[in-house]
């Protein structure tokens, strides 16, 4: 892999962060009642919030919540994806230091896992098992198993992310493209077209030239777009960087995140996604005019 490769993982930080907090509001589903009842509320607080420095101060103690939480109620696992979630949108948004992101990061994966070898017995089996192998059982998941797989691609992704200087850590990205690949297939219109975000970043991460499908993540962030209804922000400031910037589309580029801006970012459950997906478009549009 490239050090433009590294590079653009490092760029997708703060992408994965922001995604990893609209997974929060699928959390709560598979909770115990009482657990359920919290989390619900807590979720909801996060992903309606309007302003960056409120959740950022306020995530944190959530943290220390759920794994109080996890400790007394081990066996749960919507509150492992909860911790796992919020875990790994804090290392990816709000940590610069690199040593303790990796640390966060680590044990948003943890919890992952650990929800995973609840729910999916066979899959939890083959996680660490050759390539061949893994597919094999990835292939195998069903419907049922959708949330819990796409909570596990989201913090594998921000581990790697986190360790992008690791060649071992970005040696799992095909795991993850092949969790996001059955994800799709199951249900195309899980969460909103969110993992076709993931997949498009994944697509564009090359150029064609050297390996990477760019028009097969025009065509995932084309999907993603439509299936959110338009109201994911985030789609397009991910289609603009990573698409548009690649093919040096400046017109797609202006276009995308001109629209970001001019949208009202208050929408159910994706208001703090699109607060944070304005932010990093005017950053976009101002650097565009010494990119292209």
């Amino acid at each position: 892999m490239t050090e433009r490769v590294m590079h653009k993982l490092k760029m997708t930080r703060w992408l994965l962060a922001a995604l990893a907090f609209v997974l929060l509001a699928g959390c709560a589903s598979i909770a115990n009642k009482a657990s359920q009842r919290l989390s619900d509320s807590l979720s909801a607080g996060i992903l309606e919030q309007d302003d960056i420095a409120t959740a950022r101060d306020g995530i944190p103690a959530w943290l220390l919540l759920v794994d109080g939480m996890i400790q007394g109620d081990q066996a749960n696992a919507g509150l492992l994806l909860a911790g796992s979630k919020l875990y790994g949108a804090y290392a990816g948004g709000f940590v610069d230091d690199a040593a303790r992101a990796k640390r966060l990061s680590a044990r948003s994966f943890d919890y992952a896992r650990r929800a995973v070898c609840i729910q999916s017995k066979a899959l939890c089996a083959q996680l660490d098992a050759p390539f061949e192998a893994f597919e094999a059982e990835v292939a195998k998941l069903r419907i049922a198993d959708v949330p819990v797989t796409y909570a596990l691609a989201a913090a594998w992704a921000g581990r790697i992310q986190a360790n992008s200087d690791d060649w071992k850590a970005i040696a799992d990205i095909p795991r993850v493209q092949a969790l996001l690949d059955r994800v799709t297939a199951l249900q195309p219109d899980y969460s909103g077209g969110e993992p076709y975000m993931f997949l498009g970043v994944l697509a564009c991460l090359r150029p064609a030239s050297l390996g990477g499908k760019p028009e097969q993540g025009k065509a995932d962030f084309e999907k993603a777009l439509a299936l959110s209804g338009g109201r994911n922000q985030m789609v397009r400031v991910l289609y603009a960087e990573r698409y548009a910037r690649l093919v040096f589309d400046q017109e797609l580029h202006d276009r995308l995140l001109g629209e970001v801006l001019a949208a009202d970012p208050h929408a159910d459950k994706l208001t703090l996604i699109n607060v944070l997906a304005q932010e990093r478009a005017r950053k976009l549009l101002a650097s565009g005019k010494d990119y292209f």
